[in-house]
């Protein structure tokens, strides 16, 4: 709603340059101008005009999901792209500083190429951007450069960021299919340690957990997970979690910090 009234007032902005510009070229005396707020021939509300007409689209208000993103074409591609660099602009809308953010794109077929997301990122979100942090993309095959952030809700793009942790051998083959297709319970951590392990930039961490499905008795588990290094904080002694397995093997149990559907 928002985006197609600044849309509309950005239409009638255009308007009133177009005409501002046409009495200019054809020599009508702007002192008895049609349009409002030129009437003494002053130049500044034009000025003041044209700013706003500027800066309106810099707000995202032509892209149908904000800067950054866009809506999912039939022919677009999800594939998961690594930040390479993280560059300001010098941009600030609304105290939201604006960032570009360069990303090695690495498609199920074809080569890895760098794309290219222009994005106001919140304090809170800057902390996740991290060298070598995974995000999700689309891309079009008919465009492959033309690079949009997908979105982590979408259950398409939930299975290519799996999909991707388990061919980097983030996750432990033996926690797939508990992964995949298991029962998710809340669980909680009762002793967390490092192994020593890196891979992608995560650390594996492993756990014992107590796991509480409702209307049964809990039950202790041991599982590894890798993280990045801003997660770990959320895996202490104590933070809960929730624990994926399956019926037939209680003990073979993947965690994660926030809850997933799986199929």
């Amino acid at each position: 709603m928002i985006r197609n009234l600044l849309r509309l007032v950005w239409l009638l902005l255009s308007a009133w340059l177009i005409v501002w510009v046409l009495e200019g070229l054809f020599g009508i005396d702007q002192r008895h101008s049609i349009l409002p707020f030129q009437g003494d021939g002053s130049s500044r509300p034009a000025l003041f005009i044209g700013v706003a007409w500027g800066i309106l689209p810099m707000l995202g208000i032509f892209s149908p999901a904000g800067p950054g993103r866009r809506r999912a074409r039939p022919d677009d591609r999800i594939a998961v792209a690594k930040v390479i660099a993280v560059d300001a602009t010098g941009t600030t809308i609304n105290d939201v500083p604006q960032y570009d953010i360069f990303v090695r794109v690495s498609p199920d077929s074809g080569e890895d190429f760098i794309g290219q997301l222009r994005m106001l990122i919140t304090p809170d979100e800057q902390s996740s951007l991290v060298i070598g942090a995974p995000l999700p993309v689309r891309f079009s095959s008919m465009k492959p450069d033309a690079v949009a952030l997908a979105d982590p809700l979408d259950p398409a793009v939930r299975q290519a960021l799996l999909d991707w942790r388990i061919a980097k051998g983030l996750i432990d083959p033996r926690q797939v299919r508990a992964r995949t297709s298991g029962i998710t319970s809340p669980a909680d951590i009762l002793s967390v340690r490092p192994t020593g392990k890196r891979l992608e930039g995560q650390s594996e961490l492993a756990f014992t957990v107590l796991i509480s499905p409702e209307g049964q008795t809990p039950w202790e588990a041991e599982t590894t997970l890798f993280a990045y290094p801003q997660a770990i904080g959320r895996l202490q002694v104590g933070s809960p979690v929730w624990a994926m397995y399956r019926r037939e093997d209680p003990k073979t149990v993947a965690i994660t910090i926030e809850k997933e559907t799986v199929a």
